[in-house]
């Protein structure tokens, strides 16, 4: 069986540039390159727990992203009243792995305005 790498799998279902570019540093566990495609005012919904501006979403990372080694892998996007709706699977050190979530993003001037997560 053959792997493909998130950023093949990133292009292969045609992934907005800071979509892409906030998948593929997620796949590294990069947390400045995850934040660098969120506007500095920009909002994290996790879960229906709100993360207002870079440093709160720096701290979900910090504490909900890295220690558990969370990567989501999207495998679908289509785009929903101005928004982008990516699904897929998340892996990691997390109860229930591989849980499917879908992220729902709203992108202003080519970057990330707002995030919500649900699984």
């Amino acid at each position: 069986m053959s792997l493909i790498t998130v950023e093949e799998m990133s292009m292969s279902i045609d992934l907005p540039k800071p979509i892409a570019d906030y998948v593929e540093a997620n796949a590294r566990l990069d947390i400045d390159g995850m934040l660098k495609p969120f506007l500095r005012d920009a909002v994290f919904i996790d879960n229906g727990k709100h993360f207002e501006g870079h440093a709160a979403i720096r701290q979900l990372f910090e504490e909900e992203v890295i220690p558990v080694k969370a990567i989501f892998t999207p495998d679908t996007v289509r785009e929903e009243e101005g928004d982008v709706i990516v699904e897929g699977p998340a892996h990691g050190d997390f109860p229930g792995s591989p849980l499917r979530f879908t992220y729902r993003f709203t992108l202003v001037n080519g970057a990330i305005k707002t995030l919500e997560t649900t699984v």
